[in-house]
């Protein structure tokens, strides 16, 4: 029931969200001349897929993780997409192709071996990864990866259609601070 509602919201979400998504592309386009950020992530069973999110820190950053990124990284344009969480929407996309959820496990780098093995032993892996979900609303991220694959492993546990939209509307009410980067 939850892949059905993120087929219908994320579709949704692409064509009605369409003018905001292309305004936002090109005033990337004028911020970096590189709107998007493509990056390999850790999909359901460990299966590799490449998220799409706009993007928020200059074209030379090094390809790491948020909270090992340094803030003069992000961009005047890139400090608003993440704030607003806007930088999120071409993340539907992913959802729409079923390699994403809506509510899910944040996904990892290939290179983040510690989260891996505490997420593999939880068998976080067995769910699609999310946008958002319990650890993003409380503001745990990949920077404690045990706390981190313990949160995902108690949602996916718990997981039912009122949560799944719960986890959604206090997203979207701004609750959670997003990816942390350090200052």
């Amino acid at each position: 029931m939850i892949r059905f509602f993120d087929v219908i919201f994320s579709f949704l979400g692409l064509t009605l969200g369409a003018p905001v998504l292309i305004v936002l592309f090109v005033l990337g386009v004028f911020d970096t001349g590189s709107p998007l950020f493509r990056q390999k992530r850790v999909g359901r069973s460990k299966k590799p897929f490449t998220l799409v999110k706009f993007r928020t820190m200059s074209l030379d950053t090094a390809s790491v993780a948020s909270h090992l990124a340094s803030s003069a990284s992000i961009t005047r344009f890139g400090h608003f997409l993440r704030r607003t969480k806007l930088d999120e929407l071409p993340q539907l996309w992913n959802v729409f192709k079923g390699e994403m959820s809506l509510v899910g496990p944040r996904p990892c780098l290939f290179n983040q071996e510690e989260l891996i093995a505490e997420r593999e032993s939880r068998g976080v892996f067995e769910a699609r990864p999310g946008i958002t979900g319990l650890a993003q609303i409380n503001d745990i991220d990949m920077s404690t990866p045990c706390l981190l694959a313990e949160t995902d492993a108690k949602m996916m546990a718990q997981m039912n259609l009122r949560l799944y939209f719960r986890y959604i509307f206090l997203t979207v009410l701004g609750r959670g601070a997003g990816d942390r980067v350090k200052e």
